[in-house]
């Protein structure tokens, strides 16, 4: 009865790296979803400015749902709810 662990081989194989083709097809799928590349669909943009705005946007979003999770933390301390309806709010929020 011996325990047999994939070889460091074996998982490698399983977690191949994305070919360039996949890579590219990625990119390409990025270049519609970010606003301020939206309108170049058609003119040439480097892999690498897509990845730029990519992380750019994601850092952009994160601060938007920061400062909305703020703003509804201050309506709801402002607000006459009760604590069971706060929390469930909150709860809801946190997902």
């Amino acid at each position: 009865m011996s325990s047999r662990r994939p070889s460091s081989s074996s998982s490698s194989s399983r977690m191949s790296k994305p070919s360039d083709d996949e890579i590219k097809e990625l990119i390409s799928k990025l270049q519609p979803l970010l606003p301020q590349l939206h309108h170049t669909r058609n003119a040439p943009v480097s892999a690498s400015s897509i990845l730029e705005e990519t992380c750019s946007y994601i850092r952009r979003l994160h601060r938007e749902v920061e400062d909305l999770s703020q703003r509804i933390s201050r309506l709801l301390d402002s607000a006459d709810i009760s604590d069971v309806d706060e929390e469930l709010i909150r709860r809801l929020l946190q997902h």
